[in-house]
């Protein structure tokens, strides 16, 4: 993110170099950046002669390189975005002669989303050289908590914990399916505002308290009555906790738990982080930990893989969700 706000600030400033690739498994901040050059590089009466958007599936490097040689009209410089240049990805050496000499009245811009260039090659060591070079990376599922905290504190908002967790377990690691939500909640709630549970259950759709967070908390509480109580609810709404989503997760909790028990430093800091879970939830975890010896929790992880492999529909004779979830639970609790 901080990549990304430099890239910007250089931009406003007026340091805009002559090509951007934009890379990486991370399509979110991709899209943000082009977006910008799109809109802020050229003035609304220039674009209309001088802004092209190309897009991979459509054009080959040379009609890239034949539109980036061209002149601005009436301007300073002209504005080429190459969108899904993903889909160049076994021509996209070709472009080396132009960046080795660029135009410097051009600024070409590709979105190569989902895919990387390989850092050994001459083509990105010359991109490196002679524009800029930013690699999107995914954010692993731990880190996403703290972006979304960053992206409404930017905007004046904050979050209660228990809601970050909520659209991190049904929203994953999808930044710009994140991002979606917390549009929504910004139109609909007013600056300065804490966003609780309560908003995501009414805004968004998701339960505050039959969601797998709760049932996993649930499990290590040892509540049964609650965790069947939860898994009862699962069973009615199978679209919306699909079966393999929530044997998943709860088959990572386990595993977070085994790493708990196998770390010998036990420091809550040092606990959050081998674990990959927010230190504010850890709590949970803690109890979790003395509800359920190593020993047991070897043997859990086994029984949720044979589960996992009934949820998808191997050698379970079609049982139905109900019957698969009570039997994970089962497992869990005897």
């Amino acid at each position: 993110m901080d990549e990304v706000v430099k890239i910007v600030n250089d931009i406003k400033a007026g340091n805009i170099k002559p090509i951007y690739f934009l890379m990486g498994e991370e399509p979110y901040y991709i899209d943000k950046l082009s977006e910008y050059i799109e809109q802020n590089v050229l003035s609304e009466e220039e674009k209309g002669f001088n802004q092209t958007v190309l897009y991979g599936r459509d054009v080959s490097v040379e009609d890239i390189v034949s539109t980036a040689k061209r002149y601005p009209m009436m301007a300073d410089r002209q504005v080429v975005i190459v969108k899904e240049a993903q889909d160049l990805s076994r021509t996209i050496d070709k472009i080396e002669s132009y960046v080795n000499n660029p135009m410097d009245t051009t600024v070409l811009v590709f979105c190569y989303k989902y895919k990387t260039l390989d850092k050994r090659k001459k083509v990105t060591k010359l991109l490196a050289q002679n524009g800029i070079v930013y690699e999107s990376k995914k954010l692993y599922e731990n880190q996403v908590g703290d972006w979304i905290k960053r992206v409404l504190a930017g905007k004046k908002y904050t979050i209660d914990p228990k809601a970050n967790a909520m659209l991190v377990e049904f929203l994953g690691t999808d930044l710009s399916k994140i991002n979606n939500e917390l549009e929504k909640l910004q139109i609909i709630l007013p600056q300065g505002i804490m966003i609780t549970p309560q908003h995501i259950e009414e805004n968004i759709g998701f339960s505050k308290d039959y969601n797998v967070y709760e049932l996993r908390k649930a499990i290590g509480e040892r509540n049964q009555l609650r965790a069947y109580k939860i898994a009862e609810n699962f069973a009615h709404n199978p679209k919306e906790y699909p079966l393999v989503m929530t044997t998943g997760l709860v088959f990572g909790f386990f595993v977070q738990l085994l790493k708990y028990h196998g770390l010998k430093d036990k420091n809550p800091k040092n606990v959050a982080a081998a674990i990959g879970v927010n230190p504010y939830f850890l709590k949970e975890y803690d109890l979790a930990v003395k509800n359920y010896p190593m020993r047991k929790v070897s043997q859990i992880v086994g029984a949720l893989r044979d589960v996992d492999i009934k949820s998808k529909g191997v050698g379970a004779n079609a049982l139905p969700q109900s019957d698969l979830l009570k039997e994970m639970l089962y497992k869990i609790f005897n």
